[in-house]
């Protein structure tokens, strides 16, 4: 299978950001959750990490990574980034807001640039992945890169 560039790994190289691509089998764009990925590229689903876009009370909005398995922690991620409480945007918000789609969103490389969190246990792995803004396409990466690329920090944001 030829390998395809998305723009997440172009602007890896752009950045000059090292990186090691992976590609995993799926139905026609069909979203498969997180722990697949994970057994799919035989990867501990503790180093696989999603996405996820939330709009505070401010309605300013923000970008949380958490592990694949872990659920976001709405209080800690709110309390992470200043607001009063967060919430989860709709689905159909999501491709117009980052250009992603469901499934495909990457941290890296959104229409705009939004105030992103990693969860901490991200900083005790090597490498991580993450989506890399296409479905069928994880890129792997030291959580220090991710987190300078998009001006992230680390924070305990996952429901224990």
């Amino acid at each position: 299978m030829s390998e395809e560039k998305t723009n997440v790994m172009r602007l890896l190289e752009q950045k000059k950001v090292p990186y090691t691509p992976h590609q995993y089998p799926h139905q026609g764009g069909m979203a498969v959750d997180g722990a697949t990925v994970a057994a799919v590229l035989g990867r501990d689903p503790a180093s696989v990490f999603k996405t996820l876009v939330t709009r505070g009370t401010t309605k300013a909005n923000y970008v949380f990574v958490v592990p694949v398995l872990a659920e976001l922690d709405l209080k800690k991620a709110a309390r992470a980034v200043g607001e009063k409480s967060i919430e989860m945007i709709h689905v159909k918000e999501l491709t117009p807001l980052t250009g992603y789609v469901r499934g495909g969103c990457s941290p890296i490389g959104m229409k705009k640039r939004f105030k992103t969190v990693l969860d901490q246990r991200a900083a005790d792995q090597a490498a991580i992945l993450v989506s890399a803004g296409k479905i069928g396409c994880q890129v792997e990466l030291a959580p220090g890169d991710l987190a300078g690329l998009v001006g992230a920090g680390f924070a305990d944001i996952i429901k224990e």
